[in-house]
């Protein structure tokens, strides 16, 4: 009895072990990437976008960003964009920018996209690669303050 219970902690404990060296599960396939279902806009113009993303560590070189637009009305407007950490983990992003082509954003509705996109330097120019994109309807608020 007593070797059965030693054998079944020894499993358990090993299991456990192979879980913590593989990391989050399902992390080495997931890509994901989402927005808040609402944004700010300031006094000035200033659009402030957020949500969370999920990446994997990428074979082959270059960066990865989350890029992120917002269209009010007919025109869309790019809001910066983060460096990623692609490491099975989610994390959060904020975006922040102030349009300067077309009229400015104002509280409302309006879309919002955001992409993940790794910059491949593989061939010597970077050449981006989308990785995944989610893009919806989103409520722009006037930011506090």
């Amino acid at each position: 009895m007593r070797g059965s219970l030693v054998a079944a902690g020894v499993v358990a404990i090993g299991g456990a072990l192979l879980a913590a060296a593989a990391g989050p599960v399902g992390a080495a396939d997931v890509q994901a990437v989402s927005a808040a279902p609402t944004g700010t806009v300031s006094k000035d113009g200033t659009v402030t976008l957020s949500g969370t993303y999920r990446c994997s560590p990428l074979s082959g070189a270059g960066p990865v960003f989350v890029s992120s637009t917002v269209r009010a009305g007919e025109v869309r407007q790019g809001i910066g964009g983060t460096a990623a950490t692609c490491d099975g983990v989610e994390h959060t992003w904020v975006n922040q920018d102030k349009p300067v082509h077309g009229a400015p954003v104002a509280p409302g509705p309006a879309e919002v996209e955001a992409t993940l996109v790794h910059l491949d330097t593989r061939s010597g120019l970077p050449m981006p690669r989308i990785i995944v994109t989610d893009r919806h309807e989103i409520e722009l608020r006037p930011a506090k303050g």
